[in-house]
């Protein structure tokens, strides 16, 4: 069935180049089409799931290997395993769950992305699909490469163009940061098929680094770990993340946090750790002991945060120091909760910016001190969902979140061959402080924003604060006067002024005019507007949630559902070191 994983990059690349001969009178439709064209995407990546051989996990299936560039020995090969099958899988659920909450709430808050440019953003999130599933099936490194930056692009514009104020500044960080970690990681590339003579992952993968010198295995693991550390991210070429996380819009938050991340850590079990054996013991304790300093200060940098999207950025970086210490543990009880904790987080973190951008758009502001509290009693369902995220992110026993880490921690209870017991004890040691610290930052947000009382309108002052384009809860509260109007007024002004933007829709540049950009032009219950406080959850959020709500439980009560596809897998990556 080699056709499965051709056919699953097809069908999103064909989607995103019939939208450039689109005519304008397609346009009412193209909320449709996205859903549609990612649905069938999704649809092949569940046969997928359906019809792979769980007796042989560790062995790529649905495989297509083609000559590719005959000339220089490269191949289109492409394929899955244990390891990459539910990457695949969350990559095609959460771009669909992402275009049906754009496309199922059009004419509500995060429609207002679709309501001008909307050929341009379904293109876009249909190319960065392209470029996530193939970083996933690729077998090729050159491939695997290519695929890796082919996402660059897509993200770079989905936050520059539909981001918030300070979308360009976060936008160009973005971009400076992951092409010069491609640069190096494509250095540590060439160096292994200088050595090799092949490019082959599989090949690669079963020499376990036969035909490479010890200090050349330690430089490419080097040269490749940092292009991947970028990605990850990794304390301290981390800073990127939360300035990207904070502007981005809420589906490129969930896509950037879901997937992106993943690429860099599914390239540690997929290339670095298998094809170079030596290198990755040698730089094992410096990979935990960075690991670890994330964690904790990941940590603490959420504990200082207002903004309640930068603070699930940088809880981004805490949970990926765990994913990363359970791969230099080099254990399979380590790497399994690595590649465990990378599913938790995706949709774990997902759906915590799904919920942090409804809470932004009810209030016009993410600023935790601002929003007031009580949300539980004004808005108890969403509080509610927003609990449970926070809950499962802290790593709740029989909660996905829990597994993931648990193993990570374990895995350095008892490290690899080779490496000092005493040290990575030390790691478990700070390790677990930073997951106290973890619960504690969670803990902290919960009682700012979903606890206590609800505070009363002040009507004092309001005007100015609605003058100045403040967020619906300073001083008003989710209860109060200043959250009126939320579904009366349309994002961004008179419903005839989105009509009229969207006759106007032009494929996107980073130089657009707007000041303030399509996720901050105007708070979504501007005072004044009417009596009413917002709604609670509405149907197309459930669309998008549920399936996350319900993975991170079936994940959380049944982690063999996941444990025994990779085990398989992760003993046969770490053969030559055990």
């Amino acid at each position: 069935m080699g056709w499965l994983p051709v056919t699953l990059l097809a069908v999103p690349l064909l989607g995103a180049l019939l939208l450039v001969a689109a005519p304008a009178a397609l346009r009412p439709a193209l909320p449709l089409y996205g859903q549609a064209v990612s649905g069938l995407a999704l649809a092949l990546a569940v046969v997928m799931v359906a019809v792979f051989d769980y007796g042989r996990s560790a062995t790529p299936q649905f495989t297509v290997d083609l000559p590719w560039i005959p000339g220089l020995g490269l191949r289109f090969h492409l394929g899955v395993d244990g390891i990459s099958l539910p990457l695949v899988a969350l990559t095609a659920l959460l771009t669909f769950l992402c275009f049906a909450y754009l496309g199922w709430g059009r004419a509500r808050g995060p429609g207002r992305l679709m309501a001008a440019r909307p050929r341009a953003l379904v293109f876009t999130l249909l190319v960065l699909e392209v470029g996530m599933v193939g970083t996933f099936l690729a077998l090729d490194l050159l491939l695997f490469f290519v695929f890796f930056e082919i996402v660059l692009i897509p993200m770079y514009f989905l936050i520059a163009v539909w981001g918030g104020k300070g979308r360009r500044g976060a936008a160009t960080k973005f971009i400076l940061y992951t092409l010069l970690g491609s640069v190096v990681m494509l250095l540590g590339l060439l160096l292994v098929w200088a050595q090799t003579g092949t490019l082959d992952i599989v090949a690669l993968a079963r020499a376990h680094g036969a035909g490479m010198s010890r200090s050349v295995q330690i430089l490419a693991f080097v040269a490749v770990g940092l292009g991947l550390a970028v990605k990850t991210p990794m304390w301290p070429l981390h800073t990127w993340l939360p300035d990207a996380h904070t502007e981005a819009p809420t589906v490129g938050s969930v896509l950037l946090a879901g997937v992106l991340l993943k690429m860099g850590t599914y390239g540690f079990a997929r290339i670095a750790v298998p094809v170079l054996p030596e290198g990755a013991v040698a730089a094992a304790p410096w990979l935990g002991a960075l690991a670890v300093v994330g964690i904790v200060y990941g940590a603490l940098a959420c504990l200082a945060q207002r903004d309640l999207k930068r603070m699930i950025a940088y809880s981004s970086v805490g949970h990926m120091g765990f994913v990363l210490l359970g791969f230099a543990t080099l254990t399979t009880v380590g790497v399994n909760g690595a590649l465990f904790a990378n599913i938790a987080h995706g949709l774990i973190t997902g759906l915590l910016f799904f919920v942090a951008g409804a809470v932004k758009d009810r209030y016009g502001t993410a600023d935790m001190p601002s929003l007031g509290g009580g949300m539980l009693a004004t808005l108890p369902r969403l509080g509610s969902v927003l609990t449970f995220a926070a809950v499962a992110s802290l790593g709740l026993p029989g909660l996905a979140g829990f597994w993931g880490e648990m193993l990570a921690l374990l895995g350095a209870f008892q490290p690899g061959a080779g490496l000092s017991r005493g040290l990575f004890l030390t790691f478990m040691v700070i390790g677990g402080l930073g997951a106290v610290l973890t619960a504690a930052y969670f803990l902290v947000m919960l009682s700012r924003v979903t606890h206590g009382l609800p505070p009363r309108p002040s009507l004092a002052g309001a005007g100015d604060r609605a003058g100045a384009g403040a967020g619906v809860g300073v001083g008003g509260g989710a209860g109060g006067g200043l959250a009126a109007g939320v579904d009366a007024v349309p994002i961004g002004g008179p419903r005839g002024d989105m009509e009229e933007a969207s006759a106007t829709e032009e494929w996107p540049s980073p130089s657009e005019s707007h000041a303030e950009g399509p996720e901050s032009v105007a708070p979504l219950g501007e005072p004044g507007r009417s009596g009413g406080p917002p709604r609670d959850i509405r149907r197309y959020e459930w669309v998008a949630w549920v399936p996350l709500i319900v993975l991170i439980l079936l994940f959380g009560l049944w982690p063999g559902l996941l444990l025994s596809l990779t085990t398989p897998a992760v003993q046969t990556l770490l053969g030559a070191l055990s």
